[in-house]
């Protein structure tokens, strides 16, 4: 295993050079963040679908428990537990369009990952960057469990666990622990701990900060323990559920498929569930005794638990709702936690949207009304009073508004349209709209996926690293 130890010590050494700057003690964060004795107990694997083109291309690399699809190249790199999930990389002669400037590949864009250890991490190519179209680059990174990469390429960064960085481009910062950032381009940054900020140039500018007494009960990265708190324990609490996936080869769909629903062989039913048309469950979900309506989704790591999602739902990557009814066309983002009880639900009027990174754990009975903008940490009704606003409301700001600890500037119509733009290319991406023919997405092009493994070595001086390998179609 020597060889995996000094492939581990690069990655480090390689970060810490990059983050030098910033006043940040990696090694007291990294030690011991990752047994690696685990990675030799696991195999990596790679979905074949006719509507993605693969090459995989990997090289002195562990890729343990780790999932790929699309076009991807891993170098000298630690991936455990990953989600590289290249279902939107551009191909060549397709257009991209940045403002007023149409661009052609001439290439197909590819996922590139070096000198990068990535822990139980999902990354998604929705690529944006211009100077870099055809490349998702992720490099000289070390991500902690649970952390998001959602089209955000970087270079020498550090994500904390339950992390989120979307559509922005990094290079040598830090995203402390929950924290999500969209913010188009950072570098030599260290954002806090709980820190939710969405920035689009000078048209707005959202941010706000989980009180940090609160915060450390779900989630903190302790020094020589990595990170602990209720996220991790219930994630730890469900793990066996996913790990009898892994020990069989072929499996029977745990539930009935209708039209147009994809439901991937790596995701877990219990109990009495349903799923409608159009639905599509991602590898790594957990679906538990509830109703997912027309056109709903579940992305990877997401926890569906007693609750009711009427339809055309986007359930982000990471989001975890329990006990709770959510009404049509309901965002629920990032690796939010949304927690009622049998007795004591909650109820998300039609079009809400829920902000990523927001923590609903409830005391009492609580109703959203339709049309509303939450974000925050929610215990009660007066919590909500203070960490929401209708999104009528919100549009009309054209200046600056607070609510609580919550801070907007810039025009709120702006911000509305984004969002509700971009939760309709989610639906339509993920073919919620499909009727029979038109309107594919992933539902429907993910239902005849079919997936092969890789090993290791188990002994010797390369145990724990797999061969250098090459895939093409």
């Amino acid at each position: 295993m020597k060889q995996l130890e000094k492939l581990f010590e690069r990655i480090v050494s390689r970060t810490k050079i990059n983050l030098r700057e910033l006043d940040f003690d990696l090694d007291k964060y990294v030690k011991d963040i990752l047994p690696l004795e685990q990675l030799t107990k696991f195999y990596s694997f790679y979905g074949i679908t006719s509507h993605h083109p693969i090459h995989f291309r990997f090289k002195n690399s562990n890729l343990a428990g780790s999932y790929f699809l699309g076009i991807c190249n891993v170098e000298n790199s630690i991936l455990y537990k990953s989600d590289i999930r290249g279902d939107e990389l551009k191909l060549k002669d397709e257009s991209f369009q940045f403002q007023d400037t149409e661009i052609i590949l001439d290439v197909d864009e590819i996922i590139s990952i070096k000198n990068s250890l990535l822990i139980k991490t999902l990354v998604h190519n929705f690529s944006h960057d211009p100077e870099k179209i055809d490349l998702f680059l992720i490099k000289n990174t070390i991500s902690c469990p649970y952390a998001n990469i959602h089209g955000a390429p970087m270079d020498g960064c550090f994500l904390g666990p339950f992390s989120t960085v979307d559509l922005t481009t990094l290079h040598d910062c830090v995203i402390g622990t929950f924290s999500y950032v969209q913010a188009g381009r950072l570098s030599h940054t260290n954002v806090p701990s709980g820190q939710v900020w969405v920035k689009y140039g000078e048209l707005f500018d959202f941010k706000y900060r989980f009180p940090e007494e609160e915060l450390r009960h779900y989630i903190t990265l302790k020094p020589g323990e990595g990170a602990v708190g209720r996220f991790m324990d219930f994630a730890e609490d469900r793990k066996t559920e996913f790990q009898r996936l892994y020990n069989v080869v072929h499996l029977d769909s745990p539930i009935e498929v209708p039209l147009g629903a994809s439901i991937n062989r790596y995701s877990v039913f219990l109990g009495q569930s349903h799923i409608e048309e159009n639905v599509l469950v991602a590898q790594r979900a957990f679906i538990e005794s509830s109703y997912m309506g027309k056109g709903a989704n579940a992305q990877e790591n997401c926890y569906i638990s007693e609750s009711r999602l009427e339809g055309y739902n986007v359930t982000a990557h990471g989001a975890t709702i329990i006990h709770a009814k959510l009404n049509q066309k309901v965002f629920v983002g990032f690796n939010s936690f949304i927690q009622g009880k049998k007795d004591c639900e909650l109820t998300v009027g039609r079009g809400s949207i829920i902000m990523p990174h927001t923590i609903i754990h409830l005391s009492d009975p609580m109703e959203i009304p339709p049309g509303y903008l939450v974000w925050g940490y929610i215990k009660n009704a007066e919590d909500l009073k203070n960490n929401s606003i209708s999104l009528d409301r919100l549009s009309k700001v054209k200046d600056k508004i607070e609510i609580g600890n919550m801070t907007f500037k810039g025009s709120g119509a702006v911000f509305v349209d984004a969002f509700q733009h971009r939760i309709e290319h989610i639906l339509e991406e993920n073919g919620a709209y499909f009727d029979g023919e038109l309107n594919r997405g992933h539902a429907q092009m993910g239902q005849n996926i079919s997936f092969n493994i890789i090993q290791p070595y188990s002994r010797g001086p390369l145990e724990g690293l797999y061969p250098s390998i090459e895939i093409q179609p």
